[in-house]
């Protein structure tokens, strides 16, 4: 069990900004991934090998290049950081 007491979450890139359906990152984790629900941050996240995230993340953007040729569209805007 990865002890996740003095992690720090930063928000995904393409989070919505106005504070609805974001997935939160912890880095500083060798090995693995912490992702959390930024609205249920009481629930215990998921830790994903750092292998496995790389590939979930890879297939995402696989997914959604895909997509977007399929209808014309491009990947989701990414919203700037405050």
């Amino acid at each position: 069990m990865v002890d996740l007491s003095d992690a720090r979450w930063r928000a995904s890139s393409y989070s919505n900004p106005d504070g609805g359906n974001c997935v939160e990152v912890a880095e500083g984790f060798p090995g693995t991934v912490p992702v959390r629900d930024s609205k249920d941050t009481a629930r215990t996240p998921l830790v994903f090998s750092t292998a496995a995230w790389r590939t979930f993340v890879d297939e995402a953007k696989r997914s959604e290049c895909c997509r977007a040729a399929d209808t014309g569209g491009g990947l989701p805007r990414r919203h700037p950081r405050p």
